[in-house]
């Protein structure tokens, strides 16, 4: 090998060749070539061989990183398959993304959908956005359980509860709502209403019965998560002229 690499919060290190790196990939022949201005040892004439420190990717991801470029094949599991997705579009890989888009696709569960379904938002993947909203549809309840369900944007969250397809009551929806409003506002430090501006414009309050809707008014008063004055407003005025 003529480069390495020290990866990781481990500091392992990583060897390989330039050749091969910079042929394969834009991204390494740029940081390659980075690497080699005023680096050479005048000693011998031979380009240094870095090291070039990655402090936060995991080995792991790297190494498989490093194998498509090698193979132009990939291993993954179900504990990577997301990060190394994340490496694919900052190195401009467009295959390898297209094999842990599949990979993702194949192996999706409950506990992981939502975090997929925010990599594909944030990259731009529609296929494995219909397919992460497909699969949240079929098990709506379980999902909004899970600790990613709480941990989406605000952007991707409005957009699960566009779907009309969703298999939960819309009271039920709308405590979840409630809930991961509560850990955006602890996590981003901003107000309740404030961090749920855009998912509660997407909620169906006139699907409510009305002794569901006075309840949600009560519960509303403690932290204001849904607008008074048109959303709550606007549902009692839908039962009025039924």
């Amino acid at each position: 090998s003529d480069v390495t690499f020290v990866v990781g919060r481990e500091q392992q290190k990583v060897f390989a060749h330039r050749c091969v790196l910079a042929c394969r990939c834009q991204a390494f022949q740029g940081m390659l070539s980075q690497g080699l201005v005023g680096s050479e040892d005048p000693s011998n004439g031979i380009p240094s061989q870095g090291p070039f420190v990655l402090g936060n990717v995991q080995p792991e991801v790297f190494l498989a990183v490093i194998e498509f470029l090698y193979t132009n094949s990939v291993t993954l599991n179900i504990h990577i398959a997301l990060e190394v997705l994340t490496s694919s579009v900052e190195y401009g890989l467009q295959d390898l993304c297209k094999l842990c888009t599949k990979f993702i696709k194949d192996t999706l569960s409950v506990e992981q959908v939502c975090e997929a379904l925010q990599a594909a938002v944030t990259y731009g993947l529609a296929d494995l956005q219909q397919h992460c909203l497909a699969f949240i549809e079929g098990c709506t309840v379980a999902v909004m359980r899970t600790q990613g369900f709480h941990e989406l944007s605000d952007v991707v969250l409005a957009r699960v509860l566009c779907s009309d397809r969703l298999a939960v009551d819309e009271l039920d929806l709308v405590q979840a709502v409630r809930e991961w409003a509560h850990v955006s506002s602890a996590v981003l430090e901003r107000p309740v209403s404030e961090v749920a501006a855009l998912p509660v414009r997407e909620l169906r309050l006139p699907l409510l019965a009305p002794s569901e809707l006075a309840t949600l008014e009560n519960h509303n008063r403690r932290d204001l998560l849904i607008p008074v004055s048109w959303s709550i407003a606007a549902a009692w005025r839908s039962h009025a002229l039924r």
